[in-house]
């Protein structure tokens, strides 16, 4: 067994693509997960040429682009329409970079949880075809109104499609007051990849150096390797919201360097 590690571009901004793509490769990363909003290279509104020049950076650096990470909040109050829209557009930008996924928030903010629910189940689920046809997994963060496992597999159960998953952010379900050993088994039918990260406290969120804050991320890698589970890491730096934050350039060596040694003393088997 053996889990492949990725970084998030929240980590790099204003940084190049072909950048990207080089620093993933140096320090042995094996993919790249790409923010996807207008403020960046990679974006639903990428030319056809656009796409093209990207996945061809990250092939030309023998990294994989991960996942388009995206906004759309599938739980959010309105309309349908705009919502499959933008999930629409999302899935066919994956497709094009040859990712395996895209990211997807709840964003069920005041509704009732049932209705909240509901609403993101069926987007979901409307999306699914496409996105099956396409070689892509639509996957539900844990965040915002729906951040612990057993608040998102509420969404997840229903929809019950294989191209319909989630992504473990462990910051978000340690905030719920999930610890790992019930967080996994919750979302392991459904689980994508897991976003990694540390930070001083549940208030103090300002993204440290892997091992240098208090997230239980032993006790993740630890309960996934006893799974057997061989997924991706995804180191989300979220330099981008903390500019006063360490460079990410600084820390990717390092940060490599302390996943794979929780991989490596993390016991195997159940």
């Amino acid at each position: 067994m053996c889990m492949k590690l990725a970084f998030s571009t929240l980590g790099v901004p204003g940084m190049s693509l072909p950048d990207v793509a080089r620093l993933a490769a140096a320090y042995g990363y094996d993919g790249v997960e790409l923010r996807a909003h207008p403020e960046e290279p990679v974006h639903p509104g990428l030319s056809p040429a656009g796409r093209a020049a990207a996945a061809l950076a990250f092939a030309d650096a023998g990294v994989a682009v991960l996942a388009a990470a995206g906004y759309a909040r599938v739980a959010a109050p309105g309309p349908d329409g705009p919502v499959l829209k933008e999930l629409e557009d999302l899935v066919r930008l994956a497709a094009d970079l040859g990712a395996p996924y895209v990211r997807v928030f709840p964003g069920g903010g005041d509704l009732p949880a049932a209705e909240a629910d509901e609403v993101a189940a069926r987007r979901l689920a409307t999306v699914a075809p496409l996105a099956a046809d396409t070689g892509v997994r639509v996957l539900l963060e844990t965040h915002d109104s729906h951040r612990r496992a057993q608040d998102a597999v509420r969404i997840l159960g229903p929809v019950g499609h294989g191209s319909v998953g989630a992504v473990w952010d462990v910051l978000h379900t340690w905030r719920g007051g999930e610890e790992p050993a019930a967080s996994f088994p919750a979302l392991a039918p459904h689980l994508g990849y897991v976003q990694v990260k540390d930070v001083a406290s549940a208030e103090e969120t300002a993204p440290l150096p892997l091992g240098s804050g208090v997230l239980p991320l032993g006790a993740c890698v630890g309960t996934l390797t006893r799974a057997g589970w061989d997924g991706w890491l995804c180191w989300e730096y979220e330099k981008r919201w903390h500019p006063q934050a360490a460079d990410f350039q600084q820390l990717a060596g390092p940060g490599a360097e302390y996943l794979r040694g929780l991989l490596a003393a993390a016991p195997h088997g159940r």
